[in-house]
């Protein structure tokens, strides 16, 4: 069966179709991603404005062209936190199932971190000692601290790239005081995560796709790193090197960052409060050790729906 997974994201919406079999789990047939900005002007207030809303259905008028090019049996579709947490997300979904006919599944946090581990764990080999899996989206930020075998303690923040950056609108470069701000902030509404990482002690950060694909890529592309390729699935990150990276886009301007080799134009102005996030992470936690992974939430809906209804229904 040929299956087409959508995840309309904060900040953007992907497209991933595979084929699905009982001798092999799938095979990718065509993966694209849009750059929507759904949260953008309006995010902190609980509504989708109207161009980021025209702009969400244009992207799926796009992804349905290419559904049925490439004949797929079945879209299943998921839309994270800006339509769950938007006044107006109803009439998002009734509109593309109006116009599309595709019924968009609004997940709560907790499903969106289940998928996203799944994802995590196909990706990765985790180990039996807890991993502390991180998804910075634009509307939540997605903790998790798992193993191998299973999620020993999962949360969804509303702490998204987006969400901080109309929060603060931080300068450009960010000032000492912004960062300290952000630090705080992030602190004061991260605390029911300090209890559980003293109680689970993490031997890692994994970085769940998203704004870490983007430390790869410049990691990559500004210190001679590793590629990000199609072929593999997780890299591990010399934190050395991490904060070389994260260092440079937090002193450079909106015009520097355009030149930072690796950064795509979608991650111009969320790289900076997404490395804050990072960063604040690694040292508040005193974690060492970070390993990426380009799997997340729609790798995991694949994984989730196989395991669930078999490969050929």
């Amino acid at each position: 069966m040929r299956l087409a997974i959508i995840d309309c994201g904060t900040n953007t919406f992907h497209l991933l179709i595979v084929d699905t079999s009982k001798e092999v789990k799938h095979h990718k047939i065509f993966d694209t991603r849009v750059p929507v900005k759904l949260g953008e002007g309006a995010i902190n207030s609980g509504f989708i404005a109207d161009r980021p809303f025209e702009r969400g259905i244009a992207a799926l008028h796009h992804f349905k062209k290419s559904i049925i090019e490439h004949k797929a049996d079945k879209v299943i579709a998921f839309a994270t936190s800006a339509v769950r947490d938007a006044s107006n997300g109803k009439e998002f979904v009734q509109k593309v199932k109006r116009e599309l006919e595709i019924e968009l599944e609004i997940i709560d946090g907790n499903r969106e971190a289940d998928l996203i581990y799944l994802g995590n764990r196909q990706a990765l080999r985790l180990n039996e000692s807890i991993s502390l899996i991180v998804d910075i989206g634009g509307g939540s930020t997605e903790f998790i601290l798992a193993n191998n075998k299973k999620i020993s303690w999962k949360h969804s923040f509303n702490l998204g790239a987006a969400r901080l950056l109309e929060r603060f609108h931080p300068l450009s470069p960010i000032s000492e005081k912004e960062k300290i701000e952000i630090h705080n902030y992030l602190r004061e509404n991260l605390e029911p995560l300090f209890e559980v990482i003293n109680k689970y002690k993490p031997t890692e950060l994994i970085g769940s796709s998203g704004a870490f694909d983007s430390v790869v890529e410049m990691i990559h592309g500004e210190l001679g790193g590793e590629e990000l390729t199609e072929e593999k699935t997780g890299y591990s990150i010399d934190i050395k090197k991490y904060y070389e990276v994260s260092d440079l886009v937090k002193n450079a301007s909106l015009e520097q960052r355009k030149l930072i080799k690796g950064l795509t134009p979608m991650r111009f102005d969320m790289i900076v409060v997404s490395c804050l996030l990072i960063d604040f992470v690694l040292e508040e936690f005193k974690i060492d050790s970070m390993r990426v992974s380009t799997f997340s939430l729609k790798e995991g809906a694949l994984i989730d729906y196989i395991s669930r209804e078999g490969p050929t229904k």
